[in-house]
């Protein structure tokens, strides 16, 4: 011990040699014999320098929103739409959205009815003229039918629910938490079958696309990125959640003066929506996406279809702040609605109609 101790200073010098010829020797021997294999090289630089194979035509639909020629005999003013000859055919589908029979064949039914009216024209290969196309933004898509948007968007309706969930559970083991609601009808649907052509829907309102979709900036999707961007831009891409808000707040009981959600104080009132209603605020859902009068005579067979869309189907944690229209024997607003407006969004009102919600 004593001898490595006095020594250790050489055998670490000598250990630090051998080690550094052995390194010398690996890298000599791995470029004498790992040389890449010049074949292979060539190969693969050939494979990078070859044209890529073209890739098979997209089909894009663009519409003609230019204004008739004053000359030209009056027609049909509607714009015109081309759609893609590879979109599928009502009549090929097969779309089972609900175990319901009679829900289920009504939506079928709903969702053929509605792309019946897509018109079958010649389509285009230009992706970009499409997508800047005039019918994405103010004000052409103000004037847009759904037959226009489902012309390339078809498949908001034709695509069913998985049939699994991402973590493997089979949808016909599990449900979602607004399944439990009473004011839902079936299992589940896709969210543009629900607010499309779901029979419920169909009964109650004319929901259209560009009930909440109004356009936005292809280029970055938001309204507040540059300087030249359009200010009735939405922030959050497609589409306003105002709008959701308006069918999917909470039910506002505070407001109402009740002890409670209307799960807890409705009893109360006899779970009757009407029991007040019939005296309050006694012109109701006037808007042009609403069906006002089968409303009402829902809402009088059985008030969930009035909880459905007030506080049953509840996606926000707030209510939605509805215009204050006055009714007959109504008293100043109070003050949780002094702030309130007056009247409902422009865009909702119906012509000729006055302003009522």
């Amino acid at each position: 011990m004593s001898f490595i101790r006095e020594r250790w200073p050489q055998l670490a010098l000598a250990l630090a040699f051998f080690l550094g010829v052995a390194g010398v020797l690996a890298v000599f021997v791995g470029l004498l014999f790992g040389q890449p294999n010049r074949a292979d090289e060539l190969l693969a630089v050939q494979k990078m320098l070859a044209p890529a194979p073209a890739p098979k035509p997209v089909e894009y639909i663009v519409y003609n929103t230019a204004p008739s020629v004053a000359a030209a005999p009056a027609t049909n003013t509607t714009p015109t739409t081309q759609v893609s000859s590879t979109a599928p055919a009502p009549e090929a589908m097969t779309i089972t959205p609900v175990s319901n029979e009679e829900i289920a064949k009504q939506t079928i039914a709903n969702i053929q009815a509605t792309l019946s009216q897509v018109p079958q024209q010649t389509a285009t290969n230009n992706y970009e003229q499409a997508r800047w196309n005039p019918i994405h933004f103010k004000p052409a898509i103000d004037k847009a039918t759904d037959a226009q948007c489902l012309a390339c968007h078809q498949e908001v309706l034709t695509t069913n629910t998985r049939d699994t969930t991402p973590a493997g559970l089979n949808k016909n083991q599990t449900i979602a938490w607004y399944q439990t609601l009473d004011t839902y009808q079936g299992e589940q649907m896709t969210f543009h079958q629900r607010h499309l052509v779901a029979p419920f829907i169909k009964k109650v309102a004319t929901m259209s696309c560009t009930t909440c979709h109004q356009g936005n900036d292809p280029r970055e999707e938001t309204g507040t990125g540059s300087a030249d961007a359009q200010a009735n831009l939405t922030l959050r891409k497609m589409v306003n959640p105002q709008v959701c808000l308006m069918c999917h707040g909470q039910f506002p009981y505070k407001n109402m003066g009740l002890t409670g959600p209307w799960h807890e104080s409705g009893q109360m009132f006899q779970n009757n929506c009407l029991l007040c209603h019939a005296a309050i605020r006694t012109t109701r859902h006037q808007v042009n996406f609403l069906k006002a009068a089968d409303i009402e005579k829902e809402g009088a067979a059985n008030s969930d279809t009035c909880y459905g869309c007030h506080g049953g189907r509840s996606w926000y944690r707030t209510s939605f702040p509805y215009p204050r229209h006055p009714w007959p024997g109504s008293s100043p607003a109070p003050d949780w609605a002094k702030d309130r407006p007056t009247e409902s969004d422009l865009r909702f009102l119906i012509q000729g109609a006055p302003a009522q919600q």
